[in-house]
């Protein structure tokens, strides 16, 4: 049993698929939360605060992208997308709207709980180190540790908490290049299957939309062709 209890919200309306999650979280010493529907998963959201949300993206009445567009509007909790669709296009949506993790059923129950407990355990940690740490200065931009806060060229932009987890991680370590596996094990906190690296891609492409395309900047997260990706200062020699 876990010591601190946390607290998952599910929003999943097929009941075998309610069953397996539920029992395999409850086994490692979660609090379960179960809605069937995205209107009763908000409603619960707002009244009972959990740590994490398990979102599945096809639901009765609002789907799963909408909910999760609404809870990134107001929350910065940790969410899993959890879907039967096997498709590209799905996840990337499903990332772009806010989603942390990405899951596609069937799954290893296994990895499932190893995703959840990395989820949270890099929660906790973010708020840890900042309540330790004050903040990255680079010329036009400032990162806010304790305020998980960014601000461009004195601009404050908003970003999910897993577009700042990983930004933090590139710009703390500015000029190191890190492949996709390295940054999925640091950022997210699990050993990765090469199908789950497209959750990094698709977080460094929201990046560069929200930060460099939309602003004058001298720096740039930088693609190291064949090896990974780097937060660097633009006076620094390419070597793409």
């Amino acid at each position: 049993m876990l010591k601190d209890k946390k607290r998952i919200l599910l929003i999943e309306d097929n009941p075998q698929d309610q069953s397996i999650v539920t029992s395999a979280l409850e086994y490692e010493g979660y609090e379960v939360l179960v809605a069937t529907t995205g209107e009763d998963g908000l409603s619960i959201l707002e009244r009972e605060q959990p740590n994490l949300i398990i979102l599945d993206l096809i639901l009765p009445g609002i789907d799963g992208l909408e909910v999760c567009r609404q809870i990134r509007a107001h929350y910065d909790l940790p969410v899993i997308m959890l879907t039967a669709k096997d498709d590209e296009l799905d996840m990337v949506v499903g990332l772009e709207v806010g989603a942390d993790d990405y899951i596609t059923k069937p799954f290893s129950v296994r990895e499932f709980v190893a995703r959840v407990r990395a989820l949270l355990r890099r929660a906790v940690t973010s708020e840890r180190t900042a309540a330790h740490e004050q903040h990255l200065s680079f010329p036009g931009l400032e990162i806010d540790l304790p305020a998980h806060s960014v601000e461009v060229n004195g601009e404050q932009v908003h970003l999910t908490p897993k577009e700042f987890d990983l930004l933090y991680f590139l710009a703390s370590e500015a000029g190191t290049v890190f492949t996709r596996q390295e940054i999925i094990r640091k950022v997210w906190g699990y050993e990765s299957a090469s199908g789950d690296l497209r959750t990094v891609d698709t977080h460094i492409k929201r990046l560069r939309t929200k930060l460099e395309e939309s602003f004058e900047v001298p720096w740039r997260i930088g693609t190291v062709w064949g090896v990974g990706y780097r937060f660097q200062l633009s006076q620094w020699p390419p070597h793409e």
